[in-house]
């Protein structure tokens, strides 16, 4: 739905039953609010902001890791574009990041690295932003493989999606030549599939890039080359009246786009400056603006206001500018345009004594510093770019030795090295350790073939991993079996979390695992008792599981056959997940 005038309030279009809307639903509503709080008042902000956070809540409780990753992204970016509400973002940033590397979403954790780049930038912390935009670069030059699951036009969307990310902290930075690098990359990612929508997003963000780098270019007397970035953006501007009418973006039906999106009616205005424009760049100005336009708005007409000769006017403009970017640290760049524009126009007698040409020479030597400096930018997000796919390189040789190949499980060394750690760790006691076998896998090779066997082991460790917290490992032993170490976990507890694994791989469909289900084996650490002791006693407690039909979880005391007994001073759990019958 395209969010016009005419259609309803975009808050207002909140669903009672969220339970009930699809998967692909819940990320175009995301998508839809993404586009319509960049343009709405405060309170409208705040509402959709609280929607996101339904929406957001909704995905977690279904599970699905892209989704969830994908409405990580949507409330943090809510937040970012509301005033004050900058900060907010960071838990959700860092849960996105987390997330992200949990389930290998490498388009998804880059685009983490650069809305955490954007934080940085309102933040006012400059480095430590470029930084984060080279951890998000350094991971798209090596995720050029699209994920096959997730299908190349989705993937071509997320990438273009989190290069377009990485422009916005670039553009803001004023690194241009690496921000046009970065567009065009995003370009090339949707061109065959691209929406009206992200058609009209991508001419927006290629204009307002052009029309600051044009502005940069003035300061330091480049104005040939100034004019033609200005030229350019105003036939984009152009090229962006037919999609932006299909476009998510809040509008008025049947109004131009030029009379309705600030940089659009910049670009044509600092292409060529009229007083004929000077009413509508007003009301551009004077009206709720996209993030960040309505600076490169007041440039614009205070230009046109000069031309027609009335330069009060223009300057009134320019210094309420400057006061509105008082405490805006996102654009360090177009707070210096502002400055620079104040400075040409201002021609009072203290600035055209006889000191005024000194300071002129003085303020462009300046900036052929600040020039020389950007370059330095670039040099530096390309070293660190570098630096960070090489950490990443040898970060992934390291990760495979202690990695499962099949499953994408820590491997039998990783398991080592982990007990070892926690058993020496005082925070993670009671360690309660678990040894997972596979009833009826035997079954799968023997009658299916080998390749659906590793099928089955690969459904099996997702389901086991998921049913877990964060906090606890899950390691391939080898051939069907699992080792889980659950720390700080009293065998209680324990029991009930692993009692949940069995339940949900045995609810799993037939297809995906051949009916096969969990003998688990579950012991707590003693003090003093080595790994392989430990690993020994779970061993014996798995096949007490075994024993009482499988498709449950015995615990160190349960070494007798009568299943009653298994429970000692408790009655036999009632739950179907601890059936005793053999599904194999």
């Amino acid at each position: 739905m395209a969010l016009t005038d005419e259609a309803t309030d975009p808050v207002a279009a909140r669903r009672p039953a969220l339970a009930e809307m699809s998967d692909a639903w819940l990320v175009g509503r995301a998508r839809e609010l993404i586009a319509a709080v960049q343009r709405q008042e405060y309170n409208q902000q705040l509402q959709i902001v609280e929607l996101m956070d339904e929406l957001l809540d909704e995905t977690q409780r279904r599970g699905e890791p892209t989704m969830i990753a994908q409405l990580l992204r949507a409330s943090a970016i809510a937040r970012l574009i509301t005033r004050g509400l900058a900060a907010e973002a960071e838990p959700r940033l860092d849960e996105m990041l987390a997330h992200t590397r949990r389930h290998g979403l490498a388009l998804l954790r880059a685009d983490a690295h650069a809305l955490r780049g954007r934080r940085l930038v309102i933040a006012a912390q400059e480095d430590p932003a470029l930084t984060e935009i080279a951890r998000a670069l350094a991971i798209l030059d090596d995720s050029a493989i699209p994920n096959r699951q997730v299908g190349i036009r989705q993937w071509n969307r997320m990438l273009w999606s989190t290069l377009n990310d990485c422009w916005i902290v670039l553009n803001q930075l004023g690194v241009y030549e690496a921000a046009e690098e970065v567009i065009g990359r995003a370009a090339s990612a949707i061109r065959e599939s691209a929406s009206p929508h992200e058609i009209t997003l991508q001419l927006m963000n290629r204009v307002k890039m052009l029309l600051g780098w044009g502005l940069r270019l003035e300061r330091i007397d480049e104005y040939d080359e100034s004019a033609e970035k200005f030229r350019t953006a105003a036939s984009m501007a152009t090229a962006a009246e037919g999609p932006f009418t299909e476009s998510l973006f809040p509008r008025k039906a049947n109004v131009p786009a030029v009379d309705q999106v600030g940089v659009l009616a910049a670009a044509q205005a600092l292409h060529s400056p009229s007083a004929d424009q000077i009413d509508r760049l007003r009301a551009l100005h004077e009206g709720t603006g996209y993030p960040g336009e309505r600076e490169i708005v007041a440039i614009a007409l205070a230009r046109c206001l000069d031309t027609a000769g009335r330069r009060e006017e223009a300057l009134d403009v320019l210094r309420k500018a400057r006061e509105s970017l008082t405490d805006d640290t996102s654009q360090p760049s177009m707070r210096l345009n502002i400055a620079r524009e104040l400075a040409r126009l201002d021609t009072t007698p203290d600035y055209a004594s006889g000191a005024s040409e000194s300071l002129i020479d003085y303020a462009r030597r300046l900036e052929n510093e600040m020039w020389s400096l950007r370059e330095s930018q670039i040099a530096t997000l390309n070293a660190r770019r570098e630096h960070e796919r090489l950490s990443a390189e040898h970060g992934a040789i390291t990760q495979q030795a202690l990695q499962d190949p099949l499953t994408g499980l820590p491997n039998r060394r990783a398991l080592d090295e982990k007990l070892r750690q926690l058993a020496s760790s005082a925070d993670a006691q009671p360690l309660a350790v678990a040894l997972v076998d596979l009833d009826g896998f035997k079954g799968v090779n023997d009658k299916q073939s080998h390749a659906e066997g590793d099928n089955v082991l690969r459904v099996v460790a997702s389901t086991l991993r998921d049913a877990l917290r964060g906090d606890d490992l899950v390691a391939r032993y080898g051939g069907d079996e699992f080792i889980v170490l659950l720390p700080g976990t009293p065998a209680s507890a324990a029991k009930m979390a692993l009692g949940r694994a069995v339940k949900s791989v045995a609810g799993l469909p037939h297809h995906l695992s051949h009916g096969v289900t969990l003998s688990i084996g579950l012991v707590s650490l003693r003090p003093q008792e080595r790994g392989e002791q430990v690993l020994a006693r779970a061993d014996a407690a798995m096949y007490q599981a075994k024993r009482g039909g499988g498709n449950q979880v015995a615990s160190a005391n349960s070494m007798t056959a009568d299943p009653a007994a298994a429970w000692a001073g408790e009655a036999p759990p009632t739950d179907p997940a601890w059936d005793t019958e053999d599904h194999s």
